[in-house]
């Protein structure tokens, strides 16, 4: 009877600890997800909103402000699934074009044993567009 109890224990002990993996990998998983694809909805957005007539003229990078909030709000949108995000643009200069965006997540309340925490993910991610290589002398 002294075994059999040790084994329920064993179970209830490996149930526990799956839960409390299963909790972490999604925490994990999440922030990983989110940091790249802000990243990549960043640059996809501030390549979008360059004035290429302005670098025609004065062969110079240039960025439209409000283009490239258009832009990361539409393509963000697209890509996300329904989670309470918070979006946060600092620092958006239009030439040379820089941006810093600020993206929290909230990924819900976990309530274990009456004790409730909740995870707020913030990713920031400073981006500056440049080319390579200098321009033709005409």
């Amino acid at each position: 009877m002294k075994e059999s109890f040790w084994g329920y224990w064993i179970i209830v002990l490996g149930i526990f600890v799956v839960v409390i993996m299963m909790l972490i990998s999604n925490v994990t998983t999440t922030n990983t997800q989110d940091y790249y694809l802000v990243k990549n909805v960043t640059e996809a957005a501030m390549v979008d909103a360059v004035d290429y007539s302005y670098y025609r003229f004065y062969k110079e990078l240039k960025m439209n402000r409000e283009k490239f909030v258009e832009n990361f709000l539409r393509r963000f949108s697209e890509s996300v699934s329904l989670s309470t995000y918070k979006i946060e643009f600092y620092d958006i200069y239009e030439a040379p074009p820089k941006v810093s965006v600020k993206i929290t997540t909230e990924s819900g309340n976990f309530i274990v044993n009456g004790d409730s925490a909740s995870f707020d993910i913030v990713n920031k991610v400073d981006a500056i567009l440049e080319t390579s290589g200098t321009a033709a002398a005409e």
